[in-house]
């Protein structure tokens, strides 16, 4: 009670000194407010309500109305009415202020897709670094391309050498992109651990001139927060989004040594990049429909079916094959309804440990599944590069994404057996 009385007593001081009203301090019943509201006792008896968020009155019996109410934004975004502030590019009466990781006019595009790093859709040849570490004799060579997230391994990260008095990391995504944040994570050396503590992030378009991000104040670079161990992971997100096609990271303090594995998280410029449902299961296997269907030992308990090609599936029969290997072969995707699609990652898998996948594809794309358009790029049928091994992500983009309900990939060439694990990308 004295708790009750306190809170009532804060809340009238807080309400005299905003010139609002005088109140005793204390509550009344509350059941005189309406939606919710809450009582205050007037110092002349009079009773005034507190309403909650979307409510007006002096009982709290209206519903508040404006380009606020309801609250137009998705994802938790903050609705701020613009009034007579409106920007040039701001046409409406109200802007959404969207949380980390997310964008669009109404918050609506998540922007936190791993771009690459754990995967593999970013290739080796895309990282470099200021320096490596290499062990007595060169028997161990900590190189750049190593430090993926969660890369398993006797040696598996990017340790910077020790004479190196300024390193860093650096990722060419090939394109201007938005990135949103990265993930770090450090790494054990003869069972003790390494990480970064703390770091900062550069960005740029086109590899020599760089920026960095700068803290809250714009008074500096910014220094993010490591990590704390060797395995843990540490996400930190950017405020704003960068679009860059390169990021760096620039180590400023470490733990033993300057090791590193990351994950940077991001989208597509357009922001219609977002996984469309094979890895996850929201599209269900009648969905996933192929040509044929490879049976090992021709025994169906053991046949590679079309809903097995879900990227990163795992088991012992993880990926969809092909009964023969010709070029009359496709996997298809139901999509359930007309969709944006803008990019698609193969992967091949492994059988009796003999390494199987589509080394190059075309994509064909339709809305009632009977009359099919092959993807082209100036006026050619689009020969896609796939994958060099069984398990690495291959990603690409359409450089004109289309709208269709069913997706088919059309293997070109293979390696051993045609076999496909694969996820379409859109929105």
């Amino acid at each position: 009670m004295q708790l009750s009385r306190a809170l009532a007593a804060l809340c009238g001081v807080l309400l005299c000194a905003s010139g609002l009203l005088a109140v005793s301090g204390d509550f009344c019943d509350s059941g005189q407010c309406l939606n919710g509201g809450t009582c205050l006792m007037g110092q002349d008896n009079d009773i005034f309500c507190i309403c909650p968020e979307g409510f007006t009155g002096s009982v709290c019996e209206e519903k508040e109305t404006g380009p606020c109410f309801p609250n137009p934004c998705l994802s938790g975004g903050l609705c701020q009415v613009t009034g007579d502030k409106q920007r040039g590019d701001i046409f409406t009466q109200y802007i959404c202020e969207c949380p980390l990781g997310y964008s669009g006019t109404h918050c609506e595009t998540s922007c936190t897709t791993k771009l690459g790093m754990e995967g593999g859709a970013i290739e080796d040849s895309q990282i470099s670094a200021s320096s490596m570490y290499v062990s007595f004799l060169g028997l161990q060579r900590w190189g750049p391309q190593l430090a993926r997230l969660h890369r398993t391994g006797i040696v598996n990260a990017w340790t910077s050498s020790n004479y190196d008095p300024k390193p860093w990391i650096q990722v060419n995504l090939l394109r201007k992109m938005r990135v949103s944040g990265v993930m770090t994570q450090g790494a054990s050396r003869g069972g003790r651990a390494e990480y970064l503590k703390t770091f900062k992030v550069a960005y740029s378009l086109d590899g020599r001139k760089f920026e960095f991000i700068q803290d809250a104040a714009g008074s500096g670079d910014k220094e993010f927060v490591g990590n704390v161990d060797n395995d843990g992971l540490k996400v930190n997100m950017f405020s704003p989004a960068l679009e860059a096609q390169y990021i760096r990271l620039y180590p400023v303090s470490w733990y033993r040594a300057c090791t590193l594995r990351f994950e940077l998280l991001g989208c597509e410029l357009h922001g219609c990049s977002e996984p469309l449902g094979l890895k996850n299961n929201s599209i269900p296997d009648s969905q996933i429909t192929a040509s044929s269907t490879y049976r090992t030992w021709n025994v169906p308990a053991f046949g590679w079916y079309p809903h097995f090609g879900r990227l990163d599936k795992q088991g012992k029969i993880n990926a969809w094959t092909a009964q023969s290997n010709n070029d009359k072969q496709w996997l298809q995707v139901d999509l359930g309804t007309e969709k944006e699609v803008t990019g698609i990652i193969t992967q091949g898998a492994r059988d009796f440990g003999n390494f199987q996948y589509v080394a190059s594809y075309k994509v064909a794309y339709s809305n009632d599944g009977v009359q099919w358009t092959v993807y082209e790029e100036q006026g050619i049928s689009k020969v896609f590069q796939g994958n060099s091994d069984n398990n690495t992500h291959k990603k690409n983009i359409f450089e004109t994404p289309f709208r269709a309900r069913y997706v088919r990939v059309l293997p070109v060439s293979w390696h051993n057996r045609i076999t496909l694990r694969l996820e379409l990308l859109g929105c």
